[in-house]
């Protein structure tokens, strides 16, 4: 498939496909994990690469108000790994060993942290990370810079009243922020089917009656996905005004580990990429299975790797719980506050 997108090169086409595949890899890795009892729980986005690795690669990476923030979800892998995230942390995550670099073994997978890149930390409460976007893309505008934020969830959590709040405060005539607001809608909240639930036909729809502008695509196709975000972002970025994009996706493996994590009989973007790269003669089938093997090679090796690093320390178990004030780390001043001793009562042992 051609594109009139001159960012789209042959070149560029191969470095999405190999990102869709590592991201695709990895969590089908995470997925045995789960069932194999190395790690509590899991929920990623199968089914999502060909929009969320176009995220990654079109955001201005850096830290502070003047790049991008990233207000994410538990099925943006893709878009970390775009950004330069690495595969072998979101096993260490999953694993729950102290090197995790997201949460330091404390967390479920899928929930990143990266202060270097403005990612803020992902958790597991549905779509209040719309709300807390209003925050950064606040700031943002009173700092009169070029950075936007960016925040992404899924289509059922939208009913939510954080998902309401932020078209008001996003859109407010006063104080328009530069703030897009992401929605990939894959048709299901956990098991409950999309036209059940919405009285609108698009979500983006909601946007309308706020004044934001608004867009309604196809997420498992690549080239319109990065050409949505590119205008998007370029719209949001110069006009300081706030957008809303509706990517329409597919889920390959159920809501999470607590369903089981079945393969879905749903369009596979992945496949659908490939399919068309080779018609484009832009990869061969050849090509194609070297990379898928040489990731596999990859994602092994990280796997083996995670299964030999430590657990974390029973004693830094009220680590990062405040912050650190005057090089504390903060367990012996919250101990102090409740009243253990770690000298005459140590933490137990860890159990995994």
């Amino acid at each position: 498939m051609a594109s009139s997108n001159k960012k789209l090169t042959n070149e560029k086409l191969r470095e999405i496909h190999a990102i869709m595949a590592e991201a695709r890899a990895l969590e089908e890795r995470l997925i045995r994990m789960n069932k194999a009892g190395e790690g509590y729980f899991w929920i990623g986005g199968p089914g999502e690469e060909a929009f969320s690795v176009p995220l990654g690669m079109l955001m201005r990476k850096g830290q502070g108000v003047q790049y991008d923030f990233l207000h994410s979800h538990y099925r943006g892998s893709p878009t970390v790994l775009a950004l330069g995230g690495k595969s072998i942390d979101a096993i260490r995550q999953m694993r729950a060993v102290e090197t995790d670099p997201y949460s330091g073994g404390r967390n479920f997978v899928n929930h990143y942290a990266i202060k270097k890149w403005n990612i803020v930390p992902v958790f597991s409460v549905i779509e209040a990370q719309y709300l807390q976007s209003i925050g950064t893309a606040h700031v943002q505008r009173e700092k009169g810079c070029k950075g936007i934020t960016i925040v992404t969830g899924g289509d059922a959590g939208t009913a939510e009243g954080d998902f309401a709040s932020a078209l008001v405060w996003a859109s407010r005539p006063a104080g328009e922020l530069p703030l897009l607001m992401i929605v990939t809608n894959n048709k299901y909240g956990i098991s409950t089917p999309w036209e059940g639930q919405h009285g609108e036909k698009n979500v983006a729809d909601r946007g309308k009656a706020f004044g934001i502008r608004t867009n309604v695509i196809n997420g498992n196709d690549v080239w319109e996905s990065w050409e949505a975000l590119e205008e998007a972002m370029e719209y949001v970025r110069t006009e300081r005004k706030p957008f809303l994009l509706e990517a329409r996706v597919s889920r390959l493996y159920g809501h999470s580990s607590a369903s089981g994590a079945p393969r879905w009989n749903e369009e596979d973007c992945l496949a659908v990429f490939e399919e068309k790269l080779a018609k484009a003669k832009v990869m061969t089938r050849d090509e194609m299975k070297a990379v898928n093997e040489k990731i596999t090679v990859k994602i092994t090796e990280a796997y083996k790797q995670v299964q030999q690093e430590a657990f974390p320390n029973p004693e830094s178990i009220y680590d990062h719980v405040f912050a650190e004030v005057n090089g504390d780390k903060g367990r012996d001043s919250f101990a102090a506050e409740i009243g253990i001793d770690f000298a005459a009562n140590p933490p137990p042992p860890a159990h995994h």
